[in-house]
C-alpha cells in the first residue's frame, strides 16, 4: 500500500480533488452548520473556500470570478444562501470568534501573512 506521497501527482491531484468534492457536498449537506462556527472552530469557512478557489485559479493564471466560485462552493447563489440559511450571529457567537482572532492574533508572528 503506497503512502501519499508515493502516490503519483495526478491520483494524488484525483484524491484532493474528490476529497475538496466531498467538503462541500458534507458542507451542503449541513447548511445548519454556521460560518461563523467553522471560523470559531477552525478559522476557516465557505466564503474562504470560495476565496481560495479564485486564489488558485489567479495563480495558474485563470480568472474565475469570486461570485462564480462563491455559486460552486454554497451550490447555489450566495444571496440566495445567505437568505435561505444563514442565521444572524449570537452575542456567544460574536465572543467566540473575537476570542479566537484575538488569540490567533496573539499567537503570530511578526512576519507572518494576515488574510
Amino acid at each position: 500500500m503506497a503512502t501519499f506521497d508515493e502516490l503519483d501527482a495526478t491520483t494524488r491531484t484525483e484524491l484532493e480533488a474528490a476529497a475538496f468534492r466531498r467538503l462541500l457536498k458534507h458542507l451542503d449537506d449541513n447548511k445548519d452548520v454556521q460560518n461563523i462556527d467553522l471560523m470559531i472552530l477552525a478559522d476557516f469557512c465557505r466564503n474562504c473556500l470560495s476565496k481560495w478557489l479564485v486564489t488558485a485559479a489567479d495563480e495558474r493564471g485563470t480568472e474565475l470570478e469570486l461570485d462564480a466560485a462563491r455559486e460552486y462552493v454554497y451550490g447555489m447563489p450566495y444571496s440566495e444562501w445567505k437568505a435561505n440559511h444563514q442565521g444572524e450571529a449570537t452575542p456567544e457567537q460574536l465572543a467566540a470568534l473575537e476570542a479566537r482572532q484575538a488569540k490567533k492574533k496573539a499567537n503570530a508572528s511578526p512576519n507572518e501573512h494576515k488574510e
